[in-house]
């Protein structure tokens, strides 16, 4: 069943979807595969995802999911866990990653929710220690080593890569080609770049820093680049989604955005957009999911972190979205609407210098904004 409510919140007004899939797990008949290191992986790690069901019955029969996936994303999760836990009624609270903080520590007291999916980044170290359980999946050691927790309570299962969300009628109409960074510093485009703001959305924080890995971090090239954005009059709004929706609906000619949303439109049909990686590089954090401290529905909260990492679990959710790259190597899949990796040229981030100097990347960046927007 499904059932859709609205919930004003003190932290803003969020929408909540309370979604159960009903109906028991699904038989699965597979022939005996041929024994290989690849196939005894994939059943390691498969062995390990059934072993976490066994005692579904000590799990409850609830959970509170809070997340700032696409519904796709979300609804694919759901169908998902409700397959191995068909007795779970999961609650879905949407919001942008600085409202559902916001939300968590206002309710650290007394938690309300059980898992955040969404809004994690790499880069935000330990900050959020006191709000998650110190909590690793059993399928930590299936991961690149690149991929695995750098806290002891972030899971990162999925990434997110930078893009630029053109629209391809309005770039036409301006005689643009657009490729890189420089091509977004021409006059055609002032007032037509539309951006979100770094202070509360991850996707802001995550082109600020491939533009730092581009150019340097915290280097004059770098800031110089940003700086020009302003000078173009780049529009920041609040919400992630409106860097590639008010793209598609023609309001902006390019949205510095995220490669799993933007996508997202080119699976729906849109014939007006393209995905357009920086041809000086791309890159990508790998974004997580956590057990909130204190969980009021824990066991079935680790349940949910268990499943979200595991290779099972990825290579549905890959196949049935096309869009979002995952991060567990084991999973096989196939991606519809995103280039391969090696059709993209991918720079590297020095998370470590991420982690350490964001504040003081966010104060220049709030200097610059209110030079030029107040």
């Amino acid at each position: 069943m499904k059932k859709n409510l609205m919930k004003l919140l003190g932290l803003g007004l969020l929408s909540l979807s309370l979604v159960a899939c009903g109906g028991g797990a699904k038989n699965k008949e597979t022939e005996a595969p041929k024994q290989d290191a690849k196939t005894e992986k994939t059943e390691a790690a498969q062995e390990k995802t059934e072993a976490a069901t066994e005692n579904a019955e000590d799990l409850g029969d609830s959970l509170t999911l809070y997340c700032s996936m696409t519904d796709d994303d979300v609804d694919t999760v759901l169908e998902g866990f409700n397959e191995l836990y068909p007795d779970i009624t999961v609650e879905v609270v949407n919001g942008s990653a600085g409202e559902l903080f916001a939300r968590l520590k206002a309710e650290a007291a007394n938690p309300q929710g059980d898992v955040m999916l969404g809004g994690m980044n790499q880069a935000d170290g330990d900050k959020n220690k006191d709000i998650f359980e110190p909590f690793i999946s059993v399928h930590e050691n299936e991961l690149p080593d690149k991929y695995k927790s750098n806290n002891g309570f972030y899971n990162y299962d999925h990434l997110s890569s930078v893009v630029f969300c053109v629209n391809t009628d309005l770039e036409k109409e301006l005689g643009l080609d657009i490729k890189d960074y420089k091509d977004l510093l021409d006059p055609k485009l002032e007032g037509k770049i539309v951006f979100s703001d770094p202070n509360e959305s991850s996707a802001a924080w995550n082109n600020i820093s491939n533009i730092m890995a581009v150019y340097g971090n915290d280097s004059e090239e770098a800031w110089n680049m940003i700086e020009g954005l302003m000078k173009n009059k780049m529009v920041i709004q609040g919400s992630s989604s409106a860097c590639f929706k008010n793209v598609a609906d023609g309001e902006y000619v390019v949205g510095l955005t995220y490669e799993d949303g933007a996508s997202t439109l080119l699976k729906s049909g849109a014939k007006n957009i393209k995905l357009v990686y920086p041809a000086s590089g791309s890159s990508n954090f790998a974004f997580g999911c956590a057990v909130v401290k204190g969980a009021p529905h824990m066991a079935a909260a680790k349940a949910m972190v268990n499943f979200l990492q595991s290779a099972e679990s990825q290579t549905a959710r890959g196949n049935a979205l096309g869009t979002i790259r995952l991060t567990n190597p084991n999973a096989k899949i196939d991606y519809k609407y995103i280039p391969k990796d090696d059709e993209v040229k991918w720079v590297d981030r020095d998370i470590d210098w991420l982690i350490k100097n964001k504040d003081q990347v966010l104060e220049h960046w709030n200097k610059l904004y209110t030079q030029y927007y107040k």
